[in-house]
């Protein structure tokens, strides 16, 4: 039978196997302490609560960076189905998954570990399909069916998606159509996480710690956990709950709303006996947009102005010449 794994090992010897690659950092699995994210009931969203819901939310996304919705409209049997369809496409051979248009996806659609790491702290022990929500379409398994779930979980997360963006927008009094105007559907995607079990010995995390660079993340995690944020130079463990999304500011809302929402550096811990799979959708804008920081009389623009394009050239160039992205403050006045 073929293996299922992503040969990490033998692909990167000289990660695994050599002492000056490790880690050898004792605080590189910090985070014990688990937390339960700012709870956003949408039920509450009417006309009598719309302020204080507001006012909650833009808390939660200046002082977390991080809250977890519930009533969000999305059926628990469609996250159900959705992980049975996830495992069957992560349980497909490596060597299937890895061939050009497996799935009818585009080449570099699946992805694992990290070619361009120089250690362990780089790597990355998961595999993922990054998936344009354009594409979403072509999914199909060997009988030619859409991953109906999936897609539907897709829709609805673009429509969540727009709808937090702009009640978050409202606080800061930036037009409501500014998301509708540059978010458009095909500049969005889906990415498809399975971390499988790993050994504690091999120092590695699932997902190196990192910030979003979008507008709104929105998660969708099973009940393994793994999930970890950083607050006030700690790390702390996500409880994992499958009846909540879970929405994280990203860098793009942190430059539009002038550093009042925080984009939070987060990763993830892979378990030591079982596998985890999540489902992000990662609200972007179409390449052109243009992101300006809201100034006012109290507190000037600190982020020049940029395109989305600009920043994620910036991006790619600063994960070329030092391996690690830079980020906002390559943008800063």
């Amino acid at each position: 039978m073929d293996d299922i794994e992503p040969p990490f090992e033998e692909t990167y010897p000289t990660l695994f196997h050599n002492s000056t690659a490790r880690a050898n950092d004792k605080t590189l699995f910090a985070g014990d302490e688990e937390c339960e994210l700012p709870l956003i009931d949408l039920a509450r969203l009417n006309f009598w609560s719309f302020n204080q819901w507001i006012e909650e939310m833009a808390e939660a996304a200046s002082q977390w960076g991080f809250f977890q919705v519930m009533n969000h409209g999305i059926p628990q049997k469609v996250f159900e189905s959705m992980r049975k369809e996830q495992m069957k496409i992560f349980h497909q051979p490596f060597r299937k998954k890895s061939e050009q248009n497996f799935m009818n996806l585009s080449a570099d659609s699946y992805r694992w570990g990290n070619p361009k790491a120089t250690c362990l702290r780089q790597f990355l022990w998961s595999e993922a399909f990054h998936i344009p929500v354009a594409d979403i379409s072509k999914l199909e398994d060997e009988s030619n069916n859409p991953r109906s779930s999936i897609g539907l979980f897709a829709t609805k997360a673009a429509n969540l998606a727009e709808r937090l963006a702009e009640n978050l927008a409202h606080n800061l009094r930036i037009k409501s159509s500014y998301f509708r105007d540059n978010c458009l559907p095909s500049s969005s995607y889906l990415r498809m996480n399975r971390y499988p079990p790993c050994p504690p010995s091999f120092e590695v995390l699932g997902l190196i710690p990192h910030t979003d660079s979008d507008f709104l993340s929105i998660l969708y995690q099973d009940h393994v956990g793994g999930l970890q944020l950083k607050k006030d130079g700690r790390w702390l463990s996500v409880k994992p709950n499958p009846d909540v999304l879970i929405v994280n500011v990203g860098d793009l809302f942190q430059a539009l709303s002038n550093g009042v929402y925080k984009s939070v550096e987060h990763r993830v811990v892979s378990h030591p006996k079982v596998e985890r799979y999540s489902v992000a959708y990662f609200y972007c804008p179409s390449y052109e947009a243009v992101i300006e920081s809201t100034e006012n009389i109290i507190k000037p623009a600190i982020y020049r102005k940029f395109s989305f394009r600009e920043y994620k050239q910036q991006i790619q160039e600063d994960v070329r010449a030092t391996g690690n992205k830079v980020g906002l403050s390559r943008f800063l006045l």
